[in-house]
């Protein structure tokens, strides 16, 4: 028998028993589905066995773990689906290419025609692995025998990631004859996959899944058009760059040939920056461009940048940032733990905001605040403005899309840009990259050379940065006028030895060891480029340093 403490109170269970037996005495005291255990501080799947005493607790589907491993294991369960009905060949083809609010876009590349009637096919044989309960068996595999079996099954893209992968051995899964390598934890069977819908959409599908917020119920997909066209330029230029995967990236790094990537795809985001200037020029009456984005998304190099190719046509940008009009921090509302709610839009003087633009449109000479982080007070020092015939106020801020924020101003004067960090390079074609991996670790270095902090304070404070771009930004992203993609294709590879010692420093009895943990085998995945390949106006020079702006 071995003694299992859980919440306090200590049972004792048979040698062997699995944690999904243990999870199902404690289900009850949980309000979701418990999806993975945590012995020792450990990370478990629920099909492993207690081999040990030790203290036991549980992820459930409202943790980011847990949902995470929802969220995989139906990825692998819509693919053995379509490994079932269309043959292990159109399983292969599949792209997991990116995620559309609630819903993970799949294309399978033409192998399966995206219609109403073969989605329905493939939630239907979803739905019978999942009342039959088809397990999910894992296995260590030597590396070579692992890229001999992908080799053989036509995935040359794990065969290619294997290639450079340090360890000498890996996990591989399987459920009734279909094996897949996954990036991360799987539940024990497909009956946990309870809450899913599957529907078409442009070249494939996309499989709905719950919210940690909602995780026993699924949404109705919720169309973001300009969003899923933006990702799939950037996945088409990747695609043209032959560059789909990190073992692609990986291979362009040991074959010499960043230097000229990077000025390729440096080049191409300038072009991006530049239409979108003459677009706004082309307008006539623009007089303020309103930039708004999720964290490290690189919004101040973006406007920088915008503003220099205005300039290129004869306009005269002037920068704002909505952060100076805070209100007094003694003004500013909290949130439910009773922390400042910096990010809610009555943390900012709205009134006071168009009051200024209105008059500096009517042609009045308005000075403009400025707002003091270390005292919390706004603050007048003489920045007077006053609008000529080509002067464009170019305004940062997050909540610079949400209407409300500008009410005053006329929708003719405006002109709105949704910026974010959306990273079209996949880990394998069945492990995307979630864009928020990418800003993570952008923020983390960025906070770390700039303002000191931890690696572990930022993951910490990332939950509540994440709700608040959830209310404040997304909602009104289809609102812009542009969209513009700051990712690049290598950043991830320029950002791992800045962000490998700081992850490496976060101590294994914090809270937020899991999450380093994780970040640190995913960018295991990545060889090395180093930062000074970077021009110096690169947005990604915003978070490594070295930019030749003020950022």
């Amino acid at each position: 028998m071995v003694k299992v403490t859980i919440q306090g109170q200590v049972r004792e269970y048979p040698q062997g028993t699995t944690y999904e037996t243990i999870a199902a005495d404690c289900q009850e005291a949980y309000d979701s589905m418990i999806a993975v255990a945590v012995a020792n501080g450990k990370i478990r799947e629920l099909f492993k066995k207690v081999t040990k005493d030790c203290t036991l607790d549980f992820f459930t589907l409202r943790d980011d773990v847990g949902h995470k491993t929802y969220s995989r294991t139906a990825i692998m369960l819509l693919l053995k689906g379509i490994h079932d009905l269309y043959g292990a060949g159109a399983a292969q083809d599949c792209r997991v290419e990116c995620a559309i609010g609630h819903g993970i876009y799949i294309n399978p590349m033409g192998s399966v025609e995206a219609s109403q009637e073969s989605a329905g096919k493939i939630k239907a044989r979803m739905q019978e692995l999942v009342e039959e309960k088809a397990v999910f068996l894992k296995r260590s595999y030597p590396l070579e025998e692992a890229m001999e079996l992908f080799g053989a099954q036509g995935m040359t893209d794990k065969e290619k990631l294997f290639r450079y992968r340090m360890s000498s051995a890996v996990n591989i899964y399987e459920i009734q004859g279909f094996y897949d390598y996954y990036y991360g934890y799987m539940l024990p069977h497909a009956g946990y996959v309870r809450w899913f819908d599957v529907i078409p959409y442009e070249e494939g599908f996309m499989l709905l899944l719950p919210t940690r917020k909602n995780p026993g119920m699924v949404n109705s997909f919720v169309e973001r058009r300009k969003l899923f066209e933006t990702l799939e330029s950037s996945g088409e230029w990747g695609r043209k760059a032959a560059i789909e995967t990190v073992g692609d990236l990986n291979d362009q790094i040991c074959k010499g040939s960043m230097s000229e990537l990077i000025l390729v795809q440096e080049a191409q985001q300038e072009r991006k920056i530049g239409e979108i200037a003459k677009e706004i020029v082309g307008r006539g009456n623009v007089k303020f461009v309103m930039i708004a984005g999720p964290s490290s998304s690189g919004k101040t190099s973006f406007s920088h940048r915008l503003s220099i190719q205005l300039r290129t046509l004869g306009k005269v940008p002037h920068p704002i940032a909505l952060d100076d009009y805070f209100v007094d921090r003694e003004l500013t509302p909290r949130d439910e733990k009773g922390d400042y709610n910096f990010e809610c839009l009555e943390a900012i003087d709205v009134k006071k905001f168009n009051e200024d633009m209105t008059r500096l449109l009517a042609g009045e000479r308005v000075e403009l605040p400025s707002f003091n982080f270390k005292t919390g007070k706004r603050e007048y020092r003489g920045n007077y403005r006053q609008l000529g015939p080509e002067d464009i106020l170019v305004i940062e801020g997050i909540h610079g899309l949400n209407e409300k924020m500008s009410y005053a101003l006329p929708n003719e004067s405006k002109f709105k840009i949704y910026i974010s960090a959306l990273t079209a390079l996949n880990i394998d074609r069945h492990n995307r990259i979630p864009t928020t991996d990418g800003r993570l670790l952008r923020r983390m270095v960025r906070d770390a050379r700039t303002r000191g902090s931890s690696a572990q304070r930022t993951i910490q404070m990332w939950p509540s940065v994440r709700r608040g771009e959830e209310e404040n930004i997304f909602p009104f992203q289809e609102e812009a006028d542009a969209m513009f993609n700051s990712a690049l294709i290598y950043e991830l590879a320029v950002l791992k030895p800045f962000a490998e010692p700081l992850l490496f420093q976060i101590p294994k009895e914090s809270p937020e060891y899991h999450e380093a943990k994780r970040l640190l085998k995913f960018l295991n995945y990545f060889l090395s480029v180093p930062s000074e390949s970077l021009p110096n106006n690169s947005i990604c020079r915003e978070f490594v340093g070295g930019s030749c702006f003020n950022v």
